[in-house]
């Protein structure tokens, strides 16, 4: 049988990789990584060097994917359709390549940028290859430092407050409206800057992009004052390297404090 490892890698930073992910890297024969293209090859050059620097040269093979085209234009109603087409041509991909490039008796693996379980689609993707029923493996799920994590530690605070309830919701939820009954919000996924809504409330904001790489920025401060120099920050950034991956806190000010 097959068997596959999910492998959370962390936010960016090589020394975040756990002991469990290198022990499970270095019992894998063939790793798969979907190329996104030269805006972003970096990525997978983050991904080389986690290699080399953990798993000794000549006992794997790295096989490259070119990553489909999300239709990202799409907004509504039409937001959740084109995220399932999405994933269903990235399962097509991953069928391929395990039927293809993996042996009955080797092991592959998907390396995850923060954590599998985490705002990420490789498990349901896996999920949905087998209950086509073309190619058979197992799988396992290694746990990693999610952008999350790194964010609070990088900002030395924590992700909840005594005895109050913490959030992770994605920029598109934010834009409805902050979740109720919550104080803390991680907000991932946002290519709009939803936090601009409430720069005008009593608002504390933790951000931070390209979270443990050389390339990291951190802000923090009242969301009013933060929010002007965020954006220009970002814009820079995007300017500069073609993409960004950023997350942040929004921490609310409550009377009691």
């Amino acid at each position: 049988m097959r068997t596959i490892h999910v492998i959370g890698i962390g936010a960016g930073d090589p020394d975040q990789l756990t002991l469990q992910a290198v022990k499970a890297l270095r019992s894998t024969d063939v790793f798969f990584i979907l190329d996104k293209g030269e805006v972003k090859a970096d990525l997978t050059r983050l991904r080389r060097d986690m290699l080399e620097a953990h798993v000794p040269e000549g006992t794997y093979r790295v096989v490259q994917a070119r990553d489909p085209e999300r239709d990202r234009s799409a907004g509504g109603s039409a937001y959740s359709p084109a995220v399932g087409d999405w994933r269903s041509a990235r399962a097509d991909i991953y069928e391929k390549l395990i039927a293809e490039e993996l042996g009955e008796d080797e092991t592959g693996a998907f390396l995850v940028w923060g954590d599998p379980s985490l705002y990420d689609s490789t498990l349901g993707i896996l999920q949905e290859v087998l209950e086509r029923g073309r190619v058979g493996f197992a799988y396992d799920v290694v746990p990693g430092i999610s952008s999350v994590s790194a964010l609070v530690a990088r900002h030395r605070t924590g992700l909840n407050r005594v005895a109050r309830p913490v959030q992770i919701t994605t920029g598109r939820r934010l834009a409805e409206g902050f979740p109720d009954g919550v104080d803390d919000v991680v907000v991932m996924l946002d290519a709009h800057q939803t936090f601009r809504q409430y720069a005008d409330e009593d608002v504390d904001i933790y951000w931070g992009a390209y979270i443990g790489t050389p390339d990291e920025i951190l802000v923090s401060g009242p969301l009013a004052e933060a929010a002007p120099r965020i954006e220009r920050l970002r814009a820079e950034a995007r300017e500069r390297k073609g993409w960004i991956m950023d997350t942040y806190l929004l921490r609310r000010r409550v009377a009691d404090e």
